[in-house]
């Protein structure tokens, strides 16, 4: 087995928010991979004392135990599992039903002699490569879809979309939103290789249209995940000015995250 991980923060002067790790039983069956990309906060108040760093090595860490040492545990059952153990750990200090309480999007995978499963909730992704060399992308797409004219101001999308129906959902307070998720599983022989991308690292494929996310996986392979958020960071530089996707990112620079696993 071959992995890699690379994780790195949009500004060198800010923390990263990104949790990744790959986890390994002792008993060499199998194995899991955990990414969260913590939600930056807006700047007015979020009702909690912890930054999202904290959240996500709270929520990152529950979610490494339980799926290496709880391998029968479905995957929506683990986040769930990992929401509630990290909500109850600032419960009584901090206003959980705020809608900016510290939220991440989640991609886990999980595999085993006999199947590969796999969990998306947001905007992150999960590239599934088959024994024929077929790239498919795992995508919770919800906050994808929106009109931009929905997405005009943080109230807005607190007030209307985010963590509700006919929005989209993050790894919050709410354990019940790991029913929300994108889920499957896949016969252990239909894969190959898995990689996982916060939304930074994929803006080589989603903004900067630098190929496709086939494109994307073989230039991990061959030059490695750092060569690729390298390349991001190239992309966003010569755009900081206003170009061709300078509109369409949020931020000049974003924290990015890949982790790669060949089976």
């Amino acid at each position: 087995m071959r992995t890699e991980l690379v994780s790195e923060p949009g500004l060198a002067d800010h923390p990263n928010e990104d949790f990744a790790c790959v986890g390994l039983p002792a008993s060499g069956q199998g194995g899991s991979l955990v990414v969260l990309d913590g939600v930056t906060p807006p700047r007015t108040a979020t009702g909690c004392r912890h930054s999202v760093p904290w959240f996500t090595a709270r929520l990152g860490g529950a979610l490494t135990e339980l799926t290496v040492s709880l391998p029968d545990l479905p995957l929506t059952e683990a986040l769930s599992r990992a929401i509630a153990r990290t909500a109850a750990a600032h419960a009584d200090t901090c206003e959980l039903s705020h809608p900016r309480t510290p939220q991440a999007t989640v991609v886990l995978a999980r595999w085993s002699p006999a199947a590969v499963e796999y969990l998306v909730l947001s905007d992150s992704a999960l590239l599934v490569e088959a024994p024929d060399g077929t790239v498919t992308p795992v995508l919770d797409d919800r906050l994808a879809r929106l009109p931009r004219s929905a997405l005009v101001t943080d109230a807005t999308i607190d007030a209307n979309l985010r963590n509700k129906e006919g929005g989209f959902f993050t790894a919050a307070a709410d354990p019940e939103v790991a029913a929300r998720a994108v889920t499957g599983v896949l016969p252990r022989g239909g894969v190959r290789t898995l990689a996982a991308l916060t939304d930074g690292a994929a803006r080589w494929v989603e903004k900067f249209r630098e190929g496709d996310w086939a494109d994307c996986l073989a230039l991990v392979r061959k030059q490695g995940a750092q060569a690729l958020v390298d390349r991001v960071r190239e992309l966003e530089g010569a755009d900081a000015a206003g170009g061709r996707a300078f509109l369409n990112r949020s931020k000049t620079h974003d924290d990015a995250t890949v982790v790669y696993a060949e089976l």
